[in-house]
């Protein structure tokens, strides 16, 4: 390869304008040097040239996979609300782990939700399905409103954020949370319910600005897929919950409160030991945004005064491990050191979490597009071009192609 090349030769290859080559220059991202045998004219450092065609087809090869595939790579969908930066998340631009020290759900709920009031989570009189609270009266009483939900469509975000605002209050109230005029945030119901005192409200009102939201997540996605047809704002947040409540996303904190149980039984040393000569991964260890450690997690467990039993476990897995607890583990200490029922760490992180879902499906329905991914076909042979129609199809012998039209049409409107 020529070590200098043209003007023209360098516009070409990059596929853009002299003008651009020209800034590059000045950046100093391409050598120049004069034309020994034109004065009038300048050459380029060909190797700069080469360098930035990679980095062009690198980055169209990336953006191409991440908008056409789910499997491998990530599907890629804009938004405003939540961003990671130097290992901290961001809730439209404000640092979680500031907000954490002083913010509400119901702060962040105004935040995430873009309102431009103030934002208040009403019980009112809530049609909870089942006499006892928890998980099954949460996701019983949401599918009852989902199944005669209005549409979001023609509605005002005004209007969306007061039925969400309901929402939240339902979800909390499904899992314990009581109201009376000393509990009016949602912290202080769950608190009330869950009888806790001044100092546990603080701990579950930090809890719960952490985990509000955390990008496109699985959950996220989900409920803006349903958001994306119009449904109701109870149907989007039961997709997300549902996907919420899979142990590898939301109830990752009840794996860990499991192994809590174990350590409580057998001790620290034994419980790690059977891990690591198993080669189980212990959960709630590392985390793939965070590879210097969960920014929501240390903000937690520093205000926690666990049993030492559990700080040494935690101590112990870090130490061989290397990986430091995310915030399953700070839910899941959170949730003993406080004694809370059985699936707290669940309902926290559900209450918390619907704010950031219904987020993201107001977000979504502004999009006014259906996310429809395509399917790449793995399943059997076809059948060949001229063979006849099922008998559901009437028997008849119709032209493949206008078949498979006929087949992609119903797809598409459906």
């Amino acid at each position: 390869m020529q070590n200098w090349i043209t003007l023209t030769e360098a516009a070409r290859q990059l596929g853009v304008r002299p003008q651009t080559i020209y800034a590059y220059v000045s950046r100093g991202t391409i050598a120049v040097m004069p034309d020994p045998h034109d004065p009038r004219k300048s050459l380029y450092r060909a190797e700069d040239v080469a360098g930035l065609c990679r980095k062009k087809q690198v980055g169209r090869k990336r953006e191409a996979l991440a908008a056409g595939t789910i499997f491998g790579a990530e599907p890629c969908i804009y938004s405003g609300i939540t961003a990671f930066s130097k290992g901290r998340p961001y809730y439209r631009g404000r640092d979680t782990i500031r907000l954490a020290e002083t913010a509400t759900l119901e702060d962040v709920a105004a935040i995430l939700w873009n309102a431009r009031a103030s934002v208040s989570f009403d019980i009112g009189d809530l049609p909870l399905q089942g006499d006892e609270r928890g998980r099954q009266c949460a996701f019983t009483s949401l599918a009852a409103l989902a199944a005669c939900g209005h549409s979001t469509l023609g509605r005002t975000d005004s209007a969306l954020h007061v039925e969400a605002g309901r929402l939240v209050a339902l979800i909390a109230q499904a899992f314990g949370a009581r109201c009376d005029t000393t509990a009016r945030l949602t912290h202080e119901r769950l608190a009330l319910g869950w009888g806790q005192d001044r100092d546990g409200a603080e701990l579950i009102r930090r809890a719960m600005v952490l985990v509000a939201d955390h990008e496109m997540t699985s959950s996220a996605f989900a409920a803006r897929i349903t958001a994306s047809t119009g449904a109701s704002l109870p149907g989007c947040l039961l997709t997300g919950l549902a996907t919420v409540s899979g142990p590898l996303h939301g109830d990752a904190s009840g794996r860990v409160r499991a192994v809590f149980d174990d350590v409580g039984r057998l001790g620290a040393d034994q419980v790690v030991a059977h891990h690591l000569q198993s080669a189980i991964p212990i959960p709630g260890f590392g985390h793939h945004l965070y590879p210097d450690g969960d920014p929501r997690a240390s903000a937690l467990l520093e205000v926690l005064d666990p049993p030492r039993e559990i700080t040494s476990f935690i101590d112990k897995v870090v130490a061989l491990t290397g990986l430091k607890p995310n915030i399953d583990v700070a839910l899941a200490t959170l949730a003993a050191q406080l004694a809370l029922p059985r699936d707290a760490s669940f309902a926290l992180f559900a209450t918390a979490r619907s704010v950031g879902l219904l987020a993201h499906s107001i977000e979504q329905l502004r999009v006014g597009k259906v996310i429809r991914p395509r399917g790449r076909y793995t399943g059997r042979a076809l059948e060949d071009a001229g063979s006849a129609l099922p008998a559901e199809d009437g028997g008849n012998a119709i032209d493949p192609v206008t078949l498979d039209r006929n087949r992609v049409f119903k797809v598409v409107e459906r």
